[in-house]
């Protein structure tokens, strides 16, 4: 009689432990339809190129920080208009109107694409917010030092008033920030991405 207790109990402990496996194994088979389905998610939710947000940013960014700066001058902050972007190339007063405020507004927008691509070329891997920061300052300073003569309007350096400079600084500072954080946390959130996908491959 005992054995047949013993041989039961047997039994009993293999199918429980059959039972523990099959459960152990439907869990993984979750977790990798999880992680898959986030997979998929993600993806879905990256429609867009890193290129082609890089290009929106900078234009985004421009065009938001140069209208600041109208405000700005409107305000007496500053004695830069955005108007001044047009002095090398366009010809009559047109330029110095409402029509001409947002036609500058656009070209700055143009022309922070180009800035915006040089950061993705060159400093996207900088996590460092200070990093967007000083860019747009050395942008402040390639434009009224080294390209100044280019724009009749714009004093030479030493020759701004004090309002102008903490004035201009400030928006071409918040300019890099703007762009520099935006190109460097996508450049984070990608390669975090791009991680999380060969872990899921090499699990599979």
């Amino acid at each position: 009689m005992k054995w047949i207790i013993l041989v039961r109990d047997i039994i009993t402990m293999e199918v429980m432990t059959m039972s523990e496996d099959k459960d152990k194994e439907k869990d993984k088979e979750k977790d990798k339809d999880k992680d898959k389905g986030q997979l998929e998610q993600d993806t879905r939710e990256k429609p867009m190129s890193f290129l082609m947000l890089t290009v929106i940013t900078g234009f985004c960014g421009g065009v938001l920080w140069s209208g600041l700066g109208y405000l700005a001058y409107v305000f007496h902050f500053t004695a830069i208009n955005p108007n001044v972007i047009l002095e090398p190339w366009a010809i009559g007063e047109w330029k110095y109107s409402w029509l001409g405020i947002v036609i500058s507004i656009l070209a700055i927008g143009v022309f922070s694409i180009v800035a915006a691509l040089i950061y993705y070329g060159m400093l996207r891997r900088m996590k460092n917010l200070w990093a967007g920061i000083v860019y747009g300052i050395a942008l402040f300073l390639l434009v009224f030092i080294v390209l100044n003569p280019i724009f009749p309007s714009i004093k030479p350096f030493m020759q701004l008033d004090f309002d102008t400079i903490i004035t201009t600084v400030c928006l071409y500072g918040l300019f890099g920030l703007f762009v520099g954080y935006s190109i460097s946390y996508e450049e984070n959130e990608l390669r975090h991405y791009n991680e999380k996908k060969e872990q899921s491959s090499q699990d599979s």
